[in-house]
């Protein structure tokens, strides 16, 4: 299987002419640039011979903005201007960022107003600078790196693969396709950064089987399981957090050294970031030394590996739960894992790397470093994607993470596209009106892997207007989902028989929160019994509200004509008592009711016919009849 070059119209690519292609990993932590040169992939070095640019950017007074490593150096000097970890505030609303810590070092507004209040929109960093969004600052680091490449390569890029957690939502990877706009950046494809580290080793060692992907990056964790064979990358299953890495395990060793030093836990800003600072340095030590020495605010203290793992461990075990729940969605066990792959720069924790040995019961591989592994496996990708390597081999079959649907009657999840669905994909789902003489229907566009939207989360709203008034159930409504390569969705809704349309590109403000996502996956399958349950019972109040609102309807308009005083009773004390049992919790009772109440009916159906008949033959004759026949 081949990927095919195709070239803008009016273009005649030259098969000579080498573009310049990148691959680009966005980190929490660090952020890296790679190409593709002579055949050999590598990261590309800034004027100080240095792979790694500090994820870090800096606003004063003046309007300048710094990025790297002089940025870095200001983070505890000046908190409040410096941004740090920004890819974690990355499509998501106020409230979600409270999820992200007890305490943030930053001055946190929404829309970019001075509104500290308003919980419901983007969070804007307020600077000297003015209000800075986390996608305004991502597009800086974009733009650095941006530079970089092109002077390693004499000129303009072609093109970028950006690399996002596997487990990123819609509003997530819309946010870094929009940075790279705002940078400038020609985006090829967002590139699942599991996926990225595949291609690195799988094309570098030639290797076919099941292999996991764990990429616990700075502020993200990732896996993934995928099959490799004769060139094809698939994924078979998704897991992860995307509020969950090596920023977490800093917080834990910083809430430890407070707790030592005897800190209240009102700590301002410059604090809080020393405090951080310390907490990094003193886990970084600790890969390399059996203990360290911290002094903090005149207290002096020992912190040794038993004390850090004992702090750390929590959090590796939660990495280690999103594995086994992705070996389950793809029906395999750990024993059937050939390889393990180490990704992220949280891997060099060396209490990370025995705790993944023993889940899988190998040692995992760190052949390539885990910090530059992503950028190498998006560089391959954009060679190809550009039309460098037009005869390439190799296909990347990414999944989608949750499942996408729409709302129903009695606010029911219907599922369009399943979880681990491969991407890109579309897929179509026809329904129907409720009432007689609907003429509009609202679509409510939601992910999540529950039966009821209550536990599923919105992504957005949009309606089809100008239906043709028919009976309840005869309208047809086409809802088609299409998710392209980059895991972004767009929604249609069309009516069959007069072809009105309308759709919703889905750009929702804000993302899922990390208790969103674990609850999401973990509660689908706890609940799933009580859910399909609750299916059932919603079901059943749908059909009997239809029935009840059609019943008593009828009787209203025709009752008195067509049926005596024993009969139009009858019916309306089994109206009554469908109305008082179509909210119960049983959901058998309601069928049966429904069930009796269709029977009781039937007579009273068959004369509203037949009136109906006669009232449409009414004034015509046989021959009539037979020539519109």
């Amino acid at each position: 299987m081949v990927l095919l070059q195709i070239s803008e119209p009016g273009q005649s690519p030259e098969p000579h002419q080498r573009r310049r292609a990148v691959g680009i990993d966005l980190g929490t932590t660090n952020s890296l640039v790679a190409t593709v040169r002579s055949g050999t992939p590598e990261t590309l070095l800034d004027n100080e011979e240095q792979h790694l640019l500090p994820s870090v950017v800096h606003y004063d007074a003046t309007g300048e903005v710094a990025v790297g490593r002089f940025a870095y150096a200001r983070s505890s000097s000046d908190p409040l201007n410096t941004l740090v970890s920004v890819k974690r505030f990355m499509g998501r609303g106020v409230e979600d960022i409270k999820t992200l810590g007890s305490q943030l070092p930053y001055e946190m507004v929404a829309s970019g107003s001075s509104d500290s209040n308003n919980a419901s929109g983007m969070p804007y960093f307020k600077t000297v600078a003015g209000n800075i969004s986390p996608v305004a600052a991502s597009a800086e680091i974009l733009r650095v790196l941006v530079e970089r490449a092109e002077l390693a390569l004499d000129g303009a890029l072609d093109g970028a693969v950006i690399t996002v957690p596997a487990y990123f939502d819609e509003a997530q990877r819309q946010a870094t396709k929009d940075a790279a706009t705002l940078a400038g950046v020609k985006v090829l494809r967002l590139l699942n950064e599991p996926t990225a580290a595949a291609v690195a080793y799988g094309l570098d060692q030639g290797g076919e089987g099941v292999i996991a992907v764990y990429d616990l990056g700075g502020g993200t964790f990732d896996i993934s399981i995928l099959r490799l064979s004769h060139g094809v990358f698939e994924v078979l299953s998704t897991g992860g957090d995307s509020a969950l890495g090596g920023d977490d395990f800093d917080r834990a060793l910083a809430q430890w050294i407070a707790e030592q030093a005897g800190l209240n836990e009102d700590l301002g800003p410059y604090e809080q970031r020393q405090l951080l600072i310390e907490a990094r340095k003193a886990k970084e030590l600790l890969s390399e030394q059996v203990q360290v020495k911290i002094s903090v605010a005149g207290w002096s203290g020992v912190l040794d590996r038993n004390q850090l793992n004992t702090l750390i461990d929590p959090l590796i075990d939660k990495t280690l739960r999103s594995c086994k729940r992705a070996l389950r969605d793809a029906g395999l066990k750990s024993n059937d894992v050939a390889n393990v792959v180490m990704v992220g720069g949280s891997t060099r924790t060396l209490r990370v790397r025995e705790k993944v040995a023993d889940e899988f019961g190998q040692e995992p591989l760190v052949n390539i470093d885990p910090d530059r592994v992503v950028a190498i496996g998006a560089a391959i990708q954009a060679d190809v994607l550009v039309g460098n390597k037009p005869g390439d081999e190799m296909l990347l079959l990414d999944v989608i993470p949750l499942s996408l649907g729409i709302e129903t009657m009695g606010g029911l999840m219907e599922k369009i596209i399943h979880r681990n669905t491969t991407i890109p994909v579309a897929k179509a789902q026809d329904f129907t009106t409720f009432k007689d003489g609907q003429t509009a229907m609202s679509i409510h566009v939601l992910q999540g892997e529950r039966e009821l939207i209550s536990d599923c989360r919105s992504l957005a709203r949009f309606e089809l207007r100008g239906i043709p008034a028919m009976v309840a159930g005869a309208a047809k409504i086409r809802v088609s989902f299409q998710v392209d390569a980059d895991g972004l969705l767009n929604v249609s809704a069309k009516e069959l028989t007069s072809g009105i349309e309308a759709h919703i590109e889905v750009k929702p403000s804000y993302g899922l929160n990390d208790d969103d996502v674990t609850r999401m996956l973990k509660e689908s399958y706890t609940h799933a019994r009580e859910d399909m349950q609750l299916r059932a019972l919603r079901e059943q109040q749908v059909d009997a509200d239809r029935m009840y609102e059609d019943l008593l309807a009828a009787l209203n308009e025709d009752g008195r004509q067509l049926l005596n005083d024993d009969e139009y009773h009858c019916l309306e004390v089994a109206l009554k008592d469908l109305d008082k049992i179509r909210q119960s919790e049983n959901h058998r009772e309601i069928a049966r009711h429904i069930e009796m109440v269709s029977k009781t009916s039937e007579e009273f159906a068959a004369r509203r016919m037949n009136a109906s008949i006669q009232k449409a033959l009414a004034g015509h004759s046989l021959d009539d009849v037979e020539k519109d026949v």
